[in-house]
């Protein structure tokens, strides 16, 4: 594997643009009015965040780099590049993407870098190009491919693969495929719940390339009712600044809040919408003990997004 392949993002960028503008297109001949379609500042948004996104990778590739060559350095093992191992590194590094994908949504300090992607109340082609600008969080779920010999060349290369084949995935205009390919790949059906905001689809259908992870490890659901995208609380914001930084601000402001590092540790590693439990505290009652009073609890916010 040359030092430097091509990158297939950069080489996908007139594909984008032209699948891009025929589905604008198609809205304009062909609209629907219970899909979300485009709105200028959102499909500006998401175009900067894009672009935003390729500048900040390019700093976050130097210390990536530094640490994917040093292990591959220093395991005795080599993957070669070959015609039949190349499908099988594809394979093995959409199972990681899996679990770094599913990770930044159960963790909050991942969700904060990934819930850039989830920002728009939209989903057409742009909303693939709403990509994080902190995406230095991705790499440590990828060091067991570079430990087993995969040299950080090919794991970039099939990283970049990855995610071009999504940007397809992210659109109204194409309903349910085939079931074979429903049940093997990741779909447009499948990622629109993904993105969706109701209870029962939230964190569910991680998959990059395969929806065969889903189902092997319990979160896949299908599609059975029209999404509803966004978050559980949106920011109602089109700054992108705002955007790529919104949940590292709430994540601040609930540290500082914290009784004690117990509650802060749980603030940065459980779940986005773990709340520390409040100590009850003993309520002192003017009536007479005979009578009986009311009594209100706090219900808990449920597990998924949070509330910011």
């Amino acid at each position: 594997m040359p030092s430097n392949p091509p990158d297939v993002v950069l080489w996908s960028i007139p594909a984008f643009v032209l699948l891009t503008v025929v589905e604008m297109v198609s809205y304009r001949f062909r609209p629907d009015e219970d899909a979300a379609g485009y709105a200028a500042k959102d499909t500006v948004t998401s175009v900067t965040m894009g672009l935003g996104s390729l500048v900040f990778d390019l700093l976050w590739k130097l210390p990536i780099v530094a640490v994917h060559t040093a292990v591959h350095a220093l395991t005795p093992l080599r993957v070669p590049v070959l015609w039949w191992t190349v499908p099988l590194m594809l394979l093995a590094q959409d199972f990681f993407y899996y679990w770094s994908h599913r990770g930044h949504h159960v963790i909050r300090i991942l969700w904060a870098c990934h819930v850039v992607h989830h920002s728009s109340r939209r989903f057409n082609l742009t909303t693939a190009l709403r990509q994080p600008w902190t995406s230095l969080t991705v790499w440590p779920f990828y060091l067991p491919l570079v430990a087993c010999g995969v040299h950080p060349a090919a794991l970039a290369f099939c990283s970049s693969a990855n995610l071009v084949y999504q940007f397809w995935v992210h659109t109204e205009r194409i309903g349910r495929l085939p079931r074979p390919f429903e049940y093997v790949l990741n779909t447009p059906s499948h990622h629109r719940v993904h993105h969706a905001s109701q209870g029962g689809y939230l964190d569910r259908n991680f998959g990059g390339i395969l929806i065969v992870w889903d189902r092997l490890f319990g979160s896949f659901v299908p599609e059975t009712e029209r999404p509803v995208y966004g978050l559980t609380k949106n920011i109602d914001s089109y700054n992108p600044l705002r955007v790529a930084t919104h949940e590292y601000a709430a994540l601040a402001r609930d540290l500082r809040a914290a009784r004690g590092w117990r509650d802060r540790v749980g603030h940065v590693l459980r779940g986005p919408g773990w709340q520390p439990v409040q100590e009850a505290v003993p309520a002192v009652s003017a009536v007479p003990a005979a009578r009986t009073t009311e009594r209100t609890t706090d219900a808990g916010r449920p597990e998924g997004r949070p509330a910011h």
